[in-house]
């Protein structure tokens, strides 16, 4: 293979939901450039695309996958990302280190949700757009419906570069209104026909052609004044415009193809070839220290590694983009975010699971190495006197948590080790091993995601795993001040312990002053600010500990014990075993002994005096709140709306967006562990929604009164 330069280098991604066949298309694609010389097919479990076990296994794309053609002297590196939303990895990985992407619709069904979430995500990263309506043969596509949902959606950035003289299982030719011709194919598809326009049609073209014309020009203003004085330009002047018109989204373009049957694959991959933008076209990278870095190959050599997969046979197949400068076969780099010298022995350009070795690639370009010593996804090569790092690449928030077990106890090791490398592959897991919950848990984007790599534990690995509900992480607190006081006292022959804590707890806000005196049942404690310490915990919130000791009743070097047994209650709280937050404690008064007082003495009695005052501070349990936004057609508004409600939902507000409606409101935790599941079911997968975590808020007094009784029903048990 010949070495690309930069200005013949083009990156796209390809988006869509789930069943607008964008693995049919990658394989006409290969095809028609000669990487392949058979197409294969999704029910036959032979394609480049989807060849891992668990694809095949429940036929959708589960992984993007990396693949190159050569094309007119340009070299296209397309990444074909999984259509449902669960995956949606996959499309974020693409669209950080592509150019442009490429919007299957599916010619059945039109503007689906999963158009919608891609779309929002291209606008996200101000990708441009190419609409491309696939299945032209399906007896149920309307072509002019979907143009018109298209419109509605999208506004009239929405441009038809073509359209088909009829749709259904006749389909089998087309009208370019680019280059004015009509396209037309025998059965078996490939190289097209190519005619003047028929008389019947010409009036619709040119009525279109002339509205692409318009598009073109505005985005150029010595377009723009050719217009107006010749209302024509030259085809060369026209791809200028829809480049620029690419570029700065002032146009999303609409093409066609019958991917199945191959029509219309050839034409696509000329505009991809002839017009959409090269790497050198798009707005340039920003490194972690803010600098902009231009793919330039005269540059100082830097790859960023956005993708590792583990490929049957081969081991860990480790995927990067030549961010500036260039690499060669045997190259030594130093791993900009691990320290370690890495030497690139072998390079390759892919097709899914078959890699072409090359010996050099340049600035804009993506390859492929295997067996590195020491390179994690995310991570930075560079090459001598470049200190580049990258880390461009923020992933959604997890929708969908469960704990996760073995079942047989021995498995916990490798099971935990599978996770971290299956994470590598795709980063939306999120692998946390909660000491709170005491539970290992798995994040994803929902129940299909987490169903995947159940199935890959078990299939691959030959791990047996169980899935169980996530414990929430509640916290407690109290809501008013209280006083305590206990002896700890133990003598058992030889010396004793002996300690002796008075304190008080009260709720604590940042910058709280310190009252002078406090009142319990008629009696006033005066306070005497010794020392504070303000400790930020781990789990939010603080604690803020008082020394307010006079006249020497606990010596000082007790403190410190004092305050790591009130740390370990915080830790274990008393209503529930919860972490407890936002609390002030006075240590005011105490008795010590010349023999058997110690630190183990001062730590118990602190721990319980503060475990019975907080008891009486009219102690209250927390639970987290999140930010949800839910995207909900119009029609299923009222289900959606009805179901937030039962979950103790506080709706936000509402907004209309381009053809859904949103939904923001506040949801406990606790509410939202099946969410992804039922939202799907009452709108038919029609539906989406984002996570965040908000804050901590008091529960219900009747949902609090419910978790103690089980923790005390627990314990009983225990």
């Amino acid at each position: 293979m010949k070495v690309y330069q930069t200005n013949e280098i083009k990156n796209i991604s390809l988006l869509g939901s789930s069943g607008s066949g964008k693995t049919t298309l990658v394989e006409a694609m290969l095809f028609e450039s000669g990487v392949i010389k058979r197409r294969g097919s999704v029910a036959a479990k032979n394609t480049v695309s989807d060849y891992f076990p668990v694809e095949q296994e429940y036929g959708y794309s589960v992984f993007s996958t990396v693949f190159h053609v050569e094309w007119n002297n340009r070299k296209l590196n397309i990444i074909d990302c999984p259509g449902a939303d669960d995956f949606v990895g996959g499309a974020v990985t693409a669209l950080n280190v592509t150019d442009t992407a490429i919007l299957l619709i599916n010619g059945q069904y039109g503007v689906e949700v999963g158009t919608q979430n891609h779309f929002r995500y291209t606008e996200k990263f101000n990708k441009p757009v190419i609409f491309l309506v696939n299945q032209l043969d399906n007896e149920k596509c309307d072509y002019d419906n979907i143009l018109e949902q298209l419109k509605e959606a999208y506004g009239n950035k929405v441009i038809p570069v073509q359209y088909p003289i009829a749709t259904g299982p006749n389909f089998n030719a087309l009208i370019d209104v680019l280059l004015m011709k009509k396209y037309s194919w025998k059965p078996e598809g490939g190289a097209p026909i190519i005619e003047d326009i028929p008389a019947e049609e010409m009036d619709k073209a040119m009525e279109m052609h002339k509205a692409l014309v318009e598009a073109a020009a505005e985005n150029e203003e010595e377009l723009m004044e050719k217009f107006f004085e010749q209302e024509s330009l030259s085809e060369d002047e026209m791809r200028e415009g829809i480049r620029m018109g690419l570029a700065n989204r002032g146009m999303f373009p609409v093409f066609c193809v019958c991917a199945g049957k191959d029509m219309g694959v050839r034409r696509l991959m000329e505009f991809l070839g002839n017009v959409v933008p090269f790497v050198s076209d798009m707005p340039k990278v920003v490194n972690t220290e803010g600098k902009e870095v231009a793919p330039d190959s005269n540059g100082p050599s830097s790859l960023y590694f956005f993708k590792t997969s583990v490929e049957p046979h081969i081991g860990e197949v480790s995927y990067f983009k030549v961010m500036s400068g260039k690499v060669k076969e045997g190259d030594d780099l130093t791993n900009a975010n691990r320290g370690s010298k890495e030497r690139i022995a072998q390079i390759y350009v892919m097709a899914g699971p078959n890699r072409i070795k090359v010996e050099e690639l340049q600035a804009g370009d993506i390859g492929a190495a295997v067996k590195l010593k020491d390179v994690k996804t995310g991570n930075t090569l560079n090459g001598k006197d470049c200190s580049y790092k990258f880390d461009f690449i923020k992933y959604p928030n997890s929708k969908y948590s469960r704990a996760i077990k073995p079942v047989n106890e021995a498995d916990v090791e490798k099971m935990m080790s599978v996770l971290n490398r299956m994470r590598e592959e795709d980063p939306t897991w999120v692998i946390e091993q909660s000491k709170e919950l005491r539970q290992t848990l798995v994040h994803g984007q929902g129940e299909f995601h987490l169903r995947t790599l159940k199935w890959r534990l078990e299939h691959n690995e030959k791990i047996a795993i169980k899935f169980e509900e996530p414990r929430i992480p509640y916290r407690e607190t109290i809501t008013k001040a209280a006083r305590a006081d206990y002896r700890h006292k133990k003598q058992s022959g030889g010396a004793g312990q002996f300690g002796e804590v008075h304190l008080i707890v009260e709720p604590y806000k940042d910058g709280m002053p310190v009252p002078d005196t406090y009142k319990f049942n008629g009696q006033e404690f005066k306070i005497s600010v010794k020392g504070v310490e303000e400790i930020s915990l781990d789990w939010g919130g603080k604690l803020v500990f008082i020394n307010s000791i006079v006249g020497g009743s606990i010596d000082s070097r007790f403190m410190p014990a004092i305050l790591k047994g009130i740390m370990a209650r915080m830790e274990q709280g008393p209503l529930t075993g919860s972490y407890a937050r936002d609390v002030r404690v006075i240590v005011y008064e105490g008795k010590m002994h010349p023999v058997d007082s110690n630190e183990i003495s001062f730590m118990l009695a602190g721990r319980n005096a503060f475990s019975e005052a907080f008891k009486n501070a009219g102690p209250k349990i927390l639970e987290p709140i999140y930010d949800v936004e839910v995207f909900v057609p119009s029609d299923k508004m009222g289900d959606v709306m009805g179901d937030l409600q039962g979950r103790r939902a506080i709706i936000m507000g509402m907004s209309s967006e381009k053809g859904f409606e949103k939904l923001v409101a506040k949801i406990p935790l606790k509410e939202m562990s099946s969410y992804s599941t039922a939202l799907s079911s009452l709108t038919g997968g029609r539906a989406s929604f984002i996570m965040k975590f908000a804050n901590y808020e008091l529960v219900p007094v009747d949902v609090q009164d419910k978790l103690i009784k089980e923790f005390e029903a627990k314990h009983a048990e225990e």
